[in-house]
């Protein structure tokens, strides 16, 4: 896959323009964090939103690579002992167990100011002005008032039960909002009219909520070794999800609906976005 090689090549030892050197361990505890077989959802619709608007395929690979750093990053906070404390991340020991806990914070934090580099530098594709829109989407969609402010809310749920409205809240930050970031970045690298950009920003939305929806689900219902990392936490820390709210039937009824909404969303654009189409319904209907 294109975003893989490119990951690869990011994540190189030789330093880059304005950087002094890569130290060695720091490097290897990303690539380990980074380069470990994940779906690449996010970079996906990247990829499939900028084709869909007519977008150059190129820089789509750069901003896919960007979001995918930062999503990796996201995962080796989020398995740290002062967040939800995980060994194992798609089947392999997590970034801390394989290093240690000050290199793996390290890692997350490279990853995270790479990806803002990837989309500054002139070896992406686009004019200053989307490269600084992008800039600026993707820090609020991974910052206090997205992803990094919903996983705040919810270590919060721990101990404070959230009700419908603040489990909806969290999840549409903590997944959602990198996930809706993705599916608005196609409109954005293209040049897009509003409406466009406004139509796939809030197909992300809706399969961001999907994706948490069926993550719940999983959490529930599969094995460690499907997932590929711990099952039923959310339980045994007490967590409120809406399927612990609602119920399963509930769960799949409301799955059922967010998917609709997403071909709803997506008519406009013909049969060019039916490869879109079945990514909403693989979210509703993936097993791991």
């Amino acid at each position: 896959m294109a975003v893989e090689e490119s990951l690869d090549a990011l994540l190189c030892a030789a330093p880059a323009e304005g950087e002094t050197a890569r130290p060695a361990g720091l490097l290897a505890a990303m690539r380990h964090g980074v380069l470990n077989g994940g779906k690449r959802f996010r970079p996906f619709l990247v990829i499939e939103t900028t084709r869909l608007c007519g977008g150059d395929p190129k820089a789509a690979i750069r901003i896919a690579s960007a979001l995918e750093c930062i999503h990796c990053y996201s995962l080796i906070h989020d398995d740290l002992p002062a967040m939800d404390d995980d060994d194992l991340r798609r089947g392999r020991p997590t970034v801390h167990k394989a290093f240690d806990e000050a290199t793996a914070i390290l890692a997350g934090d490279s990853l995270l100011t790479l990806a803002f580099d990837i989309v500054a530098d002139d070896a992406t594709p686009l004019g200053a002005q989307t490269r600084l829109a992008l800039v600026k989407a993707l820090a609020q969609a991974a910052g206090l008032g997205g992803m990094a402010g919903g996983q705040a809310l919810d270590l919060a749920a721990e101990t404070e039960r959230p009700d419908e409205t603040g489990i909806i809240t969290l999840q549409a930050m903590k997944t959602g909002a990198l996930i809706r970031f993705a599916a608005e970045a196609g409109a954005i690298i293209s040049g897009a009219d509003a409406s466009t950009r406004a139509a796939l920003a809030r197909y992300g939305a809706v399969i961001g909520l999907a994706f948490q929806l069926a993550d719940d689900l999983l959490d529930l219902t599969a094995d460690a070794k499907t997932m590929g990392k711990a099952t039923q936490k959310d339980a045994a820390h007490g967590k409120g999800t809406l399927v612990s709210l609602h119920g399963q039937n509930w769960a799949a009824a409301r799955l059922s609906q967010l998917i609709e909404e997403a071909e709803t969303l997506l008519a406009p654009f013909g049969a060019d976005a039916e490869c879109l189409i079945e990514a909403a319904r693989f979210v509703a209907n993936r097993r791991s």
